[in-house]
């Protein structure tokens, strides 16, 4: 009986908090998994050092390939190498304050690199399905919950690009049959969030200030309101979306939405602290030209199709997050975080982090 051909993956952007869990997923179903990320002359592959082996060994099943979303033709000749049968588009300037700083460089990357990637599907001629990361911010001030139904109104250089996205997306899956789907992710966050995005700007900062490191947390618009998931719960979605019969779009969301300043709250709460407000500093660079003020969204579709339904809420993802970065200081964590995880995801996939 001839042996069963492996599933490969491409996932662009493996080093972010999404491609190394990602990575991880795929592992774990038996895919060979190849992932691109950017040259740096600074090491940015914490996230998936732990992954990698020596790829002369036989068994070796991950592979890392240097490249940029700037770059078609590089784009074109990995995909042609690698042969994958599904590509995970995760790579991005994916910080919506710095997109502002970064227009140009964020359009180049974010909205033409998505279209770099789908012209070299079409002239592979290769059955690759491809899955986009779209976002929540593309809804901008249209009030919510959003569905898969409601208009965009895009508020930042980066919400534009996704736009630019999940359209051209659409476009190649209706002009030219290619299975392309979109992922409308909410924020989702992890111990492994990047440390300048606000949720792990301020767990990082409380388990600094709680070893005497810090004295203080400097902010932006605590009045934001976002609907806040569990990164390794929507990388699985990720997967069960390139699974269906057919490509669509799909909102992920947890259906609820807390502000910047409950967050802080929690936060502080459970790590012990009172009377947070003492080490709070507003920093007006922190704000945008165009704020959004509230996300929420309706993954009633996704319930439907997919039978997804979010784990982790608000208040238990503050928990992992603080608990991780208590540890990584060599603190002691308050301990429910570790405890929630291994009670919703008692056959975990991913490491500990």
């Amino acid at each position: 009986m001839a042996e069963e051909k492996k599933k490969k993956a491409f996932i662009t952007g493996i080093a972010g908090q999404d491609g190394s869990y990602l990575a991880e997923l795929l592992l774990s179903k038996g895919y060979e998994v190849h992932g691109m990320q950017r040259w740096d002359s600074v090491f940015t592959t914490q996230r998936i050092e732990h992954l990698f082996q020596d790829p002369h060994l036989n068994g070796t099943r991950i592979f890392g390939h240097y490249g940029d979303m700037t770059d078609s033709g590089n784009i074109e000749k990995l995909i042609n190498k690698i042969k994958p049968d599904e590509i995970y588009h995760l790579a991005a300037m994916s910080h919506v304050r710095v997109s502002f700083d970064m227009p140009e460089y964020t359009v180049n990357t974010d909205a033409l690199g998505t279209l770099r990637v789908l012209e070299a599907i079409k002239n592979s001629g290769l059955p690759i399905k491809f899955y986009m990361a779209a976002s929540s911010e593309m809804f901008g001030g249209i009030n919510p919950p959003q569905n898969e139904n409601t208009p965009f109104h895009p508020k930042s250089p980066y919400a534009c690009a996704k736009v630019f996205s999940y359209h051209i997306t659409r476009l190649y899956r209706e002009a030219y049959g290619i299975y392309a789907a979109n992922g409308i992710l909410y924020n989702h966050e992890s111990p492994r969030r990047g440390e300048t995005f606000v949720t792990r700007k301020i767990t990082r900062s409380i388990a600094r200030i709680k070893a005497g490191l810090d004295k203080k947390i400097y902010l932006g618009n605590l009045d934001a309101k976002r609907d806040w998931g569990l990164s390794q719960e929507y990388i699985e979605v990720m997967y069960s979306i390139l699974q269906q019969p057919e490509s669509d779009d799909f909102v992920i969301a947890t259906g609820e939405t807390h502000s910047v300043k409950e967050f802080l709250e929690e936060a502080f709460r459970y790590a012990g602290f009172e009377n947070w407000q003492q080490y709070i500093e507003i920093d007006p660079r922190y704000f945008r030209p165009a704020e959004v003020e509230t996300l929420i969204g309706d993954p009633a579709k996704a319930k439907k199709i997919l039978g997804w339904e979010p784990r982790i809420k608000f208040k238990e993802l503050v928990r992992i997050m603080v608990d991780a970065d208590f540890r990584r200081l060599e603190l002691e964590p308050p301990g429910e975080g570790e405890r929630i995880i291994k009670e919703k995801f008692p056959n975990r996939w991913w490491t500990k982090d």
